[in-house]
């Protein structure tokens, strides 16, 4: 009861009236020289002190639009990269709206002769809240992936294991369309490499989200949004798209969006299908007590793939009057998996001669399978006062199938194999509600949120026996879990003069029960947990002038464990490694703090620091009677980061738009697995750049690419240096209706992930190799009316969603 009425409390907070004041509109247009509607671009309104007020960025028409109160005079800053910078006052009229037509001039004009070009659309944009990553603007990202477009992102890497990281730190809450992917581990990594890059608009990475969003994910969000059009009329795009590397891989695409009169519907879908590989050596090493050699385990494993993905976004926007609208839309998935793999044992003693050899033969599949349906409602009192409500229910059906034999040749020896179903079924359902107001200097937003989870795990595995297949009970197991969370959350934001302030507070209460079926071998278990806690956020920025902007954030944050990592069961990679759930991990919490300076809008320099209680890391467990390895998750103590980043957005000459970010990292990671401690320290860097090169004739070229350190985020493994080069280049057909994309990504083929895992008495180097240096030609139709990338409402699902894995 006492957590019911602070719920109560917390959403109560400030519902005292705030003082409404008339209003009025300031729209503003921004046209190139002549007449061209131009997007993309930043409009800032300034109070007459110069200090900034609002901002916005142009959609495809060019318009945005201000409420602001009566009786202040105001001036708009319109900015692009490759433009000149204008500023112009807004007058203040009592009884009608500001209509303001901003006309932009390249920063360059040539003297003998007139050459029109079109402007360069900044890939990367970097606002006081967020950085926003143009996809569309990326030449290579054409025939990409949703995974590939992330990892050439600013501050954004991937390790081995699709785990990503924003600014050196892991534990990113991945969104889509403000939603949470709901997947995490390999289903996650398997559904953003089967998403179309031509599927997305943008891309939001986020440090320090403000106290409306969940508070999952101790390194901030990433939202990644997807294109939807509000054109009048009908209008469309098609993609195609085929590309080489070692095997072949195809992409297509269909957008299609019909607006009349109070209705928008959209109908978006996509097929990829693609053959991959996986290329891995391994070299693991035994130790004796007194640290000597004991022997040798060699192991490459080559696996080849087939898969493909079918996804489906289909709804429907209804205004019903200028102040209230609503929504419904529905999603699908379809992603199947089919490898066939062939992997070596070879043991060797201490002096590196061969013992045995054992081949390993295997065959795994995996289906997943997703609907979804969500709707929205938004309603506006006034100008200053919005309500929104969202209701979503997600379910997942995944079914996973192993099959392993294992043929002993050195020396010769009988076969043995398990078989292994695994399936799995996910229901979601969601709930919340959100109320803004604000004023002349405040904003205030409150909000609720609930959400429930129901998972069904169960893991069946047979083993041969005598030429006979028996259950094998030590492996196989039934897990049930159930999940509620409930939130509330409170923000006030101030904006006066050269301040912007913003401070939040949101609490979280998470109760959930875990039950494992027992059978012959393993006994029924539960565990339960309940618990909650507050998470507090802080933002302030200073304009000293309109060269220098300075700003301070921080705040609190959780990361819960992935669904499937709570279960029990086995997981078989190899003969000789598993991996296994452990019901026993509990949440980690991070502090997290940075400050910024920004020169100019196009140089941005920051510090923070985090640390972590109850660290998520990847450990190894070793059977020292088998030489078997397994690898499981654990808190295991505390992890601080301290990092300094810069970025650049500059355009050096009218035809060329550079994007770079540097982010340094030192990190410490300190715990215990089982008896032995280990305490870790790393500093680590990684680069990425891009330019965006403008040629004549419709004519457009991008170089791109990364570079990371040697780098570490689990207690036991050290990645070693990695990156990679892009180039493409497009031209544009039928009056920029049509563009036609060649580019080359990984041109060197040097994105190999390699390291050094840690064991008890024991150490592994690996090295892993995928088929990542791929050419593409692609070909993009637009038809219709102009097509404009909007927003879609965020949706229910938000913190418990990123977290159902597949458990492998």
């Amino acid at each position: 009861m006492r957590n019911v009425l602070f719920l109560i409390a917390l959403f109560l907070t400030g519902m005292g009236e705030l003082s409404a004041q008339d209003e009025r509109t300031i729209r503003i247009q921004v046209r190139l020289s002549g007449q061209t509607a131009m997007a993309d671009v930043t409009v800032a309104l300034l109070k007459k002190d110069s200090s900034l007020f609002r901002t916005a960025i142009t959609p495809a028409d060019g318009k945005v639009a201000f409420v602001v109160p009566h009786g202040h005079d105001y001036l708009v800053q319109v900015s692009r990269v490759g433009f000149i910078t204008r500023v112009q006052p807004v007058p203040s009229r009592e009884d009608e709206d500001e209509h303001v037509i901003v006309h932009l001039d390249t920063a360059a004009t040539l003297l003998d002769g007139v050459t029109v070009r079109a402007p360069i659309r900044p890939f990367v944009q970097v606002l006081p809240d967020k950085t926003i990553v143009n996809v569309e603007a990326g030449v290579t990202n054409a025939g990409a992936s949703a995974l590939e477009v992330l990892e050439r992102s600013p501050g954004v890497t991937i390790d081995r294991n699709g785990q990503i990281s924003l600014k050196g730190r892991p534990q990113v809450l991945i969104l889509i369309d403000g939603k949470q992917t709901q997947l995490a581990g390999t289903d996650l990594q398997n559904l953003l490499a089967g998403m179309n890059a031509s599927q997305i608009a943008e891309i939001e990475l986020m440090d320090m989200p403000p106290a409306r969003y969940d508070a999952a994910g101790n390194a901030g969000i990433i939202n990644i949004k997807t294109k939807k059009n509000r054109q009048k009329g009908f209008n469309g795009s098609l993609n195609a798209g085929v590309a080489q590397g070692r095997y072949p891989k195809y992409n297509k695409s269909l957008m299609l969006n019909y607006y009349r009169g109070k209705v928008n519907t959209f109908f978006n879908y996509s097929f990829n299908t693609a053959e991959y590989i996986t290329d891995l050596y391994a070299l693991r090493t035994y130790y004796r007590p007194d640290g000597s050699v004991s022997s040798y385990l060699e192991q490459p494993y080559f696996t080849k793939g087939f898969g493909n993905t079918h996804t489906i976004r289909t709804g429907m926007d209804y205004t019903v009057n200028t102040r209230t609208s609503m929504g419904v839309t529905l999603t699908g998935t379809s992603l199947k998996r089919d490898a066939r793999g062939r992997a070596t044992a070879f043991w060797m003693n201490d002096m590196f001669q061969a013992d045995s050899t054992i081949v390993t033969e295997s065959h795994n599949t995996h289906r997943l399978k997703q609907g979804g349906v969500s709707a929205n409602f938004r309603h506006a009192f006034s100008a200053s006062r919005e309500l929104t409500a969202d209701v979503e229910w997600v379910g997942y059906s995944i079914r996973g199938r192993q099959n392993f034999e294992n043929r002993k040749i050195m020396p010769a020896g009988n076969i043995d194999a398990s078989t292994g179903d695994i399936p799995s079924s996910i229901g979601i359902f969601s709930a919340r509600t959100d109320y803004k107001q604000t004023t002349r200097h405040w904003v205030w937003e409150t909000g609720l949120k609930t959400s429930r989870v129901n998972t069904d795990n169960e893991a069946s595995y047979l083993m041969l026996q005598g030429g006979n297949w028996v259950p094998d009970f030590g492996k196989s197991n039934h897990f049930l879990y159930r999940e509620n969370i409930h939130a509330a959350y409170s923000s006030l934001a101030y904006n006066k003069n050269k301040w912007n302030v913003q401070g939040g507070l949101r609490y979280e209460y998470t109760t959930y029960r875990a039950k494992q079926l027992g059978n012959q071998v393993n006994p029924d278990s539960t565990f339960d947990r309940t618990y909650h806690s507050l998470f507090p956020t802080v933002f302030a920025s200073y304009r000293a002038d309109s060269l220098h902007q300075f700003s301070i954030s921080g705040g609190r944050r959780i990361d819960r464990p992935v669904f499937q990592k709570l279960n029990p069961f086995v997981f078989i990679i190899n003969k000789y490694t598993y991996q296994q759930g452990n019901p026993f991990l509990l949440p980690q919490y991070t502090w997290n703090i940075e400050l910024s300076h920004t020169y100019r809008g196009m140089l941005t320099t920051g510090v923070n620091y985090s640390f972590s209680n109850d660290y998520f890391s990847q450990i190894f467990l070793t059977d020292p009677a088998t030489g078997t390895i397994s690898y499981t998750d654990g808190n295991v103590g505390r992890m601080q980061n301290l990092g300094v980043s810069v970025g650049l957005q500059v355009s050096p000459v009218r035809w060329w738009s550079l994007s770079t970010q540097a982010d340094y990292n030192h990190k410490r990671i300190a715990g215990y697995v089982g008896a032995d401690y280990y305490a870790r320290s790393i500093n680590q860097l990684s680069i990425s750049m891009n330019n965006q090169l403008q040629f004549a004739d419709g004519w457009t070229g991008e170089l791109s690419g990364f570079y990371i350190t040697r780098n570490q985020n689990d207690l036991q493994e050290v990645l070693n240096p990695t990156g990679q080069l892009s180039a493409g280049i497009a031209r544009q057909l039928w009056g920029k209706r049509a563009v036609v994309r060649l580019t080359a990504r990984d041109i060197f083929y040097t994105q190999i992930m390699a390291g050094q895992s840690y064991f008890s008495r024991s150490e592994e180097y690996f090295k892993l190799k995928r088929d990542t240096r791929v050419f593409t030609l692609s070909f993009t139709w637009r038809f219709g009316q102009s097509v404009q990338s909007q927003r879609e409402s965020s949706g229910a699902a938000s913190d418990e969603i990123n977290r159902v894995g597949s458990g492998n």
